[in-house]
This record gives C-alpha cells, structure tokens and sequence, in this order.
C-alpha cells in the first residue's frame, strides 16, 4: 500500500467500501437462509438451493449489458442504476411471506448487476502497475464483508427474522449509492475512447487466458455456494450447533483464510505464475470439499477442511478480477469485468441448483461431494488452459 499514489488509495478503500456493502448484504443470508427456509410452506431442498442460486440468472444476463451501458455513459451512472435495481429486489425479498416470493426477490436482487462495472471503475482509476494492490484491497474488504456477514448474520436474523435481513440489504444499497457520490473519485475519462463492436467483444471473450479466468469464477461461485446449502445444516444437524454460535467456527476459519491470501497474494504479478497457482488452488478446494463430506462428526477436522477452502477461495476472488482487468483491452474493460462478472453469477445459480439437488437426494455430505466432484471438471480445463500461456 506505501507504493500506491495518495489518490489510488484513496479510490481502493472508498471503492472496497462501496463494493462491500452491497456484498455484505448479500452474505448476510448465507449463514441461516437454508436452516430458515426447510420451515416454510413447501419448501424442498431445490427450491432452497434455487433461492439461494437465482440471483445469479439476472447478474448472468445483464452483466455484460451494464459493463458496455458503464463504458459508454460512465461508471457511476451504471452503477447506482444497477444499486437501485437490488434495493428494490430486497424489498420484495422481504415482504415476501412464501419462498417463491423470496426466489423472486432474489432474481430482481441479480438483476442489479454491478459488479462488472465497479470492478472496471477501480481499474479506470489506478495505474497498471498498482492495480493488483488496489484489487488486493477490494479484494480483503470483500473478504472482511464476507467474514462479518456470517458473524452478524445469526443474531440478526434472531432479532429481525429473514425479512429483516433482506430490509437490510436494501438500506445497505442505497447507501452504497450515496458513498459511490460522495466518496469515489470520478475517473478523467468516462468514456470509452473506441467504440466496442459486437466482434471486438467477441475476439476478446475467446482469447485463451480470459477462458481460463471466466470458467474459473464460474466454478468457484457454484462451489461457494453449493458449500452453503449445506454448511449451516451440517453445523445445526450433525454438530447441534445453535445458529447463534455459528460464527465461532467461522471466525478463526476467516482470519486465518485472510492470513494466507495476504501472503500468497503478492506472488501472483506475472500472469503464468498466477495462472499455476489457480491450479494449485481449484486442487485445494477440491480436497477440502471432500474432506466436508467426510467429517463425520469431527468439528476439529471441518474446521481445518473449512480453513483450505476458504484460503484457496479468498485468494482466488481477489487475483482473478485483477487479472481479467489486466489482461483486457483499456476500451472494452467494462465488457470484459461484465463477462467475468456473468461467470461468476451463473456458476453461482448453477451451484445453487446443484446444492439443492445434491441434499435432496444425497443428504448434507452429499452436497459438499457434489462440490467436490465439480473440481474434477474445472482442474483439467484449468490445467490445459495455463500450460497453452507462454
């Protein structure tokens, strides 16, 4: 950080501020969503897995659009259109007294997809050179966001019940919309200098390393949370641990997943480095998922499988977005995020459904092997993928 320019870190914390909001709220129902949701009027493992899920078909579908609306109107614009979008789905979200009606609440909530455009805003105001500190920064205040969420997330649902909840997530975004305003900077060019063509866009999606970075999200988002369709059963069920107690597993997990992003973060500057590390990463998610589904009643034992596949998911939800804004074209950098962005949300109502489907017929372990067996797919297309990069 003593290497970024006064008006880079600022961009970065003001930036990681706004962009944590929006994601702690989305976090905040990831700890108890699946305990609360098997107690209302027809609900089915699937179905839960898809309200957890569905939020990814609007992101996977307007990504792109609001990364190209972001190039050629500006970013904040975009931004706060796609903010106002998700206040408005957690609203729904929280009056809803079914759990069709928090599934749709949740598609409008994705439908707020912003996350292209916030991650090209704080490409379009750091230097290439400070750009994997700046996404390092985000990258840990996400993290940060995810950790606190979990915390928070049990007494708050004890005190608000899941409606309140999702009220909090409308309120966190809108003043997300008020820091975006007051607090980032504006970037100096807010538009693109050459206008993207339907066949730059294309040329630029099926460049190889940007195939290696978009499935590899799209991955990592269908395991995280096909994870969380099974976690909090697997500590409520098999551990008989109270909601409220959840986040003592989680914190010292967190801390310590914090702990080795920061160190392991720094060695991922070059791009064929950074893409060998994914590989060594999509490994260690591989074998922590399936030590979930092995542990038995051994709290020590998830804790440590719960510990690799948090470090190895942190460090890759803060490398892989400074790689795509990179590697992409000044000009199509909205675009590119967007297409990123779109990956990461369709894996995770992929991951949704599968979690649904896997507890449905497999019981909890079964989710965290499905999960598991996901990595067999991802390791070898990762792995082809890294050794055609010189």
């Amino acid at each position: 950080m003593s290497k970024l320019s006064a008006s880079e870190l600022r961009s970065a914390l003001t930036l990681a501020c706004v962009i944590s909001l929006r994601l702690f709220g989305l976090f905040l129902i990831l700890p108890v969503f699946s305990l609360y949701a098997r107690h209302m009027p027809g609900a089915t493992p699937f179905l839960t897995g898809m309200a957890l899920g569905i939020y990814g078909i609007g992101q996977m579908l307007l990504q792109v659009p609001l990364g190209l609306l972001s190039d050629r109107i500006g970013r904040k614009p975009a931004i706060t259109l796609g903010l106002l979008v998700f206040a408005v789905g957690g609203g729904v979200a929280a009056m809803a007294t079914s759990l069709e009606g928090i599934v749709l609440g949740r598609a409008l909530q994705g439908m707020g997809a912003v996350a292209g455009a916030g991650t090209a805003l704080a490409a379009d105001l750091t230097s290439d050179e400070s750009r994997g500190k700046v996404m390092g920064i985000i990258g840990v205040s996400i993290g940060m966001s995810f950790l606190l969420a979990l915390i928070l997330g049990p007494p708050l649902e004890s005190v608000a019940g899941l409606g309140g909840l999702f009220g909090v997530t409308s309120l966190l975004a809108l003043l997300a919309i008020v820091m975006l305003w007051v607090l980032v900077p504006t970037p100096v060019r807010v538009r693109a200098p050459v206008a993207a063509t339907p066949g730059s866009v294309l040329g630029m999606l099926k460049d190889g390393r940007m195939l290696v970075l978009n499935g590899s999200v799209f991955f990592l988002h269908a395991l995280l949370t096909a994870s969380f369709v099974g976690l909090p059963l697997l500590l409520g069920d098999v551990f008989h641990l109270p909601v409220a107690r959840h986040w003592e597993v989680y914190l010292p997990v967190m801390v310590i997943a914090a702990l080795v992003m920061g160190g392991l973060l720094p060695r991922m500057r070059q791009v064929k480095q950074s893409l060998r590390i994914v590989v060594g990463c999509i490994a260690a998610l591989g074998v922590a998922l399936l030590g979930m589904s092995l542990v038995g009643t051994h709290l020590l034992a998830l804790g440590v499988a719960a510990t690799v596949f948090f470090s190895a998911f942190n460090l890759l939800e803060a490398a892989l977005p400074s790689l795509v804004s990179r590697l992409a074209p000044e000009h199509l950098r909205g675009a590119a995020m967007g297409a990123y962005s779109t990956s990461q949300f369709f894996g995770a109502f992929v991951g949704g459904a599968v979690g649904g489907i896997a507890l449905g017929h497999l019981g909890v372990s079964g989710v965290f092997a499905a999960a598991a067996a996901l990595t067999l797919v991802w390791l070898p297309l990762a792995w082809q993928g890294a050794r055609r990069i010189h």
